[in-house]
């Protein structure tokens, strides 16, 4: 929200945000951009005024998140073994997805643009950050070339798209991500 907005409005986008975060985490990303406005004591017109499109409040809603994700992607760049390093992150990416309703639909891409990378703020961000951690590792034979953080990203949010009814979403996504980084191959 920038500064030179006046306070009255700097004051509805905090409420509208606050509202947002625990309607999300009620519900999910669908969560009612009516009942935020109703909560909050702003019209919708207020609310599509400070988030034009959902997009845009999930991503406001998800900020913090992918800060720390973002944050985890840069402590784990060069630290230990680069496969290690990039599996972790993505088991973080995975655990954060599935504990912050709203965040797994935040990074989905949604195909409308032509770089799908830079649809979304929160996906954009997550490149960046995991960039160094994926070169790492396909430099050191680790992962596949041609492997991108798009290709990760699209994996996770796949996986926690898919199991978030569960009733234990989090057994279940992170099941299905080991079963992905592992393979359908039995251990030799």
């Amino acid at each position: 929200m920038p500064d030179r907005q006046r306070a009255d409005a700097r004051r509805n986008y905090a409420r509208i945000l606050s509202v947002a975060e625990e309607e999300v985490a009620a519900h999910g990303a669908g969560a009612s951009l009516e009942q935020i406005a109703r909560t909050a004591g702003v019209g919708s017109a207020t609310v599509r005024r400070h988030f034009p499109t959902r997009r845009a409040l999930l991503e406001a809603v998800s900020r913090e998140r992918i800060e720390a994700l973002r944050v985890r992607a840069h402590e784990l760049t060069g630290a230990g073994d680069s496969r290690d390093a990039l599996l972790e992150w993505l088991g973080d990416v995975v655990a954060y997805c599935v504990s912050a309703r709203g965040l797994a639909a935040a990074l989905a891409y949604d195909g409308t643009a032509a770089d799908p990378v830079h649809e979304n703020a929160c996906s954009a961000a997550l490149e960046e950050a995991a960039g160094p951690l994926l070169r790492r590792a396909v430099q050191d034979g680790a992962v596949a070339t041609g492997v991108t953080v798009t290709d990760l990203i699209t994996l996770a949010v796949g996986i926690v798209l898919a199991t978030e009814h569960h009733p234990d979403p989090g057994g279940r996504a992170d099941r299905l991500f080991r079963l992905a980084v592992a393979g359908l191959s039995p251990q030799r």
